[in-house]
């Protein structure tokens, strides 16, 4: 009887691993899509800044040291709050979550680099 029951929560555990799996991918693609409609246009596709509006701005590099010696709670303050006149304020455009979300993606950029 404890074989059948060992086997039944096996495949339960394996049932449940699989199900997670779809949910990191969807973050991952939302995180994505975020950064491509909130940031890449100055920050560029690749977090280099290397945009003609990232130029024009003097946006930092978000793959360099600079930027990634940052924080978390930094990088949620100046995404939450903006920075200076070049960085606009997104607190109550994004969700807490989202916000969350995107300085996790900006941690995978330097990490493609």
């Amino acid at each position: 009887m404890k074989s059948t029951q060992t086997k039944i929560l096996v495949a339960v555990a394996a049932g449940l691993a699989l199900l997670a799996l779809p949910i990191a991918s969807f973050a991952d693609d939302d995180a994505s899509m975020l950064y491509k409609s909130k940031c890449a246009a100055c920050h560029g596709p690749d977090g280099s800044g290397n945009t003609p509006t990232g130029k024009s701005l003097g946006v930092p590099d978000l793959r360099s040291d600079e930027a990634q010696k940052q924080t978390d709670a930094q990088l949620i303050d100046a995404t939450a709050n903006g920075k200076g006149k070049k960085m606009p304020a997104y607190k109550g455009k994004l969700t807490d979550d989202q916000i969350k979300q995107l300085v996790g993606y900006i941690r995978e950029l330097a990490k493609k680099k």
